[in-house]
């Protein structure tokens, strides 16, 4: 068996981001629609800095593939037309459940990593 393990020094913030893109893309076009690059922009505003431009394209045409998400383009100026990306049906109920699937997990998560400082307080 490989036993994969991360550096100390690796950020592990990218690695989880992996696994809640889909729904991350999904939020931060809930209420207006956006193109990729201002999408990007979205995420690192609310503090998901590890993402890349070019990594959220993959995701983007898997999501339009899949109906969560429906694209359009918009005219730019002095630039080819900007594909928008609006967020289907389809895809506010996966993000309906998706954010109620993460918060269970995410307060879990909590839980167990609190658990050694809940057995100091209970120590002393």
């Amino acid at each position: 068996a490989i036993l994969y393990c991360m550096r100390p020094s690796q950020d592990p913030s990218s690695q989880w981001l992996r696994g809640v893109l889909d729904v991350c893309l999904l939020a931060v076009v809930e209420d207006q629609p956006a193109y990729g690059y201002e999408m990007t922009s979205r995420l690192r505003d609310h503090g998901l800095d590890s993402v890349a431009d070019g990594s959220i394209y993959p995701a983007l045409s898997r999501l339009e593939r899949e109906g969560q998400l429906e694209s359009y383009r918009v005219p730019s100026e002095g630039g080819p037309p900007r594909k928008y990306y609006k967020i289907t049906d389809v895809g506010r109920g996966h993000l309906g459940t998706n954010r109620e699937q993460w918060t269970v997990f995410a307060g879990g998560v909590a839980k167990v990593l609190k658990l050694r400082e809940g057995a100091r307080e209970h120590s002393h």
